[in-house]
């Protein structure tokens, strides 16, 4: 059964065709720049010579026909038909308090999905219009949407509960909701497989590392806390963002410097984090190397992103009452090693103690010393796969239509 899984972003959509349940990829591409005159779409199939076109593409719409195109393309594609799709899976970044679990898309379900964009407004849109490009283009083929919230729905009340009046809880859903689910998901279960242990006996820490960062309790297979909340903004330091602050801080902010509420929401979420206090760049890597040049900035930037990331690990320690597996993930948790090591160092009491050549060699697998009590993994993440799963499962267990 072929699946295609979709991850659509605000120009951008990324695309991956799998076998299942085999879980072999077929072919993988995206497309970036949607709305652009040089928008360009790079494409690659096992077997096959990578292909990539440049050109205007108006909308998702069109973005997710040209993927369609490419996949039956007699040179570069991997389908003979468009009905040999049995299913396509979305990501779709916020699921309020109605989804625990992915879902087959129908009207409700896309109601639901509109109604959340109010709680995402610079993601659910464009998971939107991908979903309604893909019925428009494969008419009939069952939708999946895979919610990034899904995982944390599981969350005791105590931790998802914001200490203020409750009623703005009962009446505009303001809480904490986590994201990157999917991502702690898919480690979480490659962890207990590395361990040879069944998940519901574990207490995992994943840590999604990227531009956006987040850390999660994951207890028994299920998250019973996150750092992000009611936005992706609460929580690590980040690429361009902020991070937990002093709340009292965003009026202040917004009286010192003149700024409307859009502005203080910009500075926060497109100014501050690793950009904000380095002065020099977003990207870690970056952040790395002027630390190692003497620039003094750029040192505390990555000294503030791992002493955050160190409290959040002992945090949720105390929280599950010890821990089996601390996992790092995404790009800054796959590939850098100072990361790892400075935000695990001191941590030997809890048990966690990183191997410096296992940490400064391997690019995936286990990075902890051995016999430690503790186990650290780098483990890549696989979002779209598990898209496909979660797809695979529910086509299969559907019956056809008579």
């Amino acid at each position: 059964m072929k699946i295609l899984a979709l991850n659509c972003g605000s120009s951008s959509v990324k695309y991956q065709v799998y076998e299942m349940p085999a879980e072999t990829t077929l072919a993988e591409g995206q497309v970036e720049r949607i709305g652009f005159p040089d928008a360009v779409l790079t494409h690659s199939a096992a077997g096959r010579e990578p292909l990539t076109l440049v050109g205007e593409v108006r909308d998702h719409r069109r973005a997710i026909e040209m993927v369609i195109d490419v996949l039956l393309d007699a040179q570069h594609g991997v389908l003979r038909r468009k009905e040999e799709i049995a299913g396509v899976g979305h990501r779709v970044v916020h699921g309020g308090e109605a989804f625990a679990c992915s879902t087959l898309i129908n009207e409700a379900v896309l109601q639901a999905v509109r109604s959340f964009v109010r709680f995402a407004p610079l993601h659910n849109p464009h998971n939107l219009r991908g979903i309604e490009a893909a019925q428009a283009l494969l008419p009939g083929v069952p939708q999946v949407a895979v919610f990034d919230t899904a995982f944390h729905r599981h969350m005791p009340p105590y931790a998802y509960i914001y200490a203020l009046p409750y009623s703005l809880y009962e009446q505009w859903g303001i809480r904490r909701y986590g994201f990157h689910g999917t991502s702690h998901r898919y480690v979480s279960r490659e962890a207990a497989r590395l361990l040879g242990r069944p998940l519901n006996e574990l207490r995992l820490i994943t840590c999604h590392l990227g531009n956006g960062c987040s850390v999660a309790a994951v207890q028994q297979g299920v998250s019973v806390d996150t750092s992000m909340g009611f936005t992706p903004l609460e929580g690590l330091v980040m690429g361009t963002r902020s991070g937990d602050l002093d709340p009292a801080l965003v009026p202040y902010i917004m009286q010192q410097m003149g700024l409307s509420d859009l502005q203080v929401d910009a500075l926060l979420n497109t100014q501050s984090g690793l950009l904000g206090v380095s002065g020099l760049s977003s990207d870690m890597r970056d952040i790395e190397e002027a630390a190692a040049a003497g620039h003094a900035r750029a040192q505390l930037a990555l000294d503030i992103f791992c002493y955050r990331l160190k409290k959040y690990i002992g945090a949720y320690a105390a929280a599950m009452g010890g821990l089996d597996a601390l996992v790092f993930t995404a790009g800054i948790g796959e590939k850098s090693a100072i990361v790892r090591a400075k935000s695990c160092a001191g941590l030997e009491f809890l048990g966690i103690s990183i191997d410096p050549e296992r940490n400064r060699t391997r690019a995936a697998g286990e990075i902890s010393r051995p016999g430690s009590p503790v186990q650290v993994f780098v483990i890549p993440t696989d979002e779209e796969l598990l898209i496909a799963r979660d797809t695979y499962e529910l086509v299969a267990a559907t019956p056809p239509e008579q």
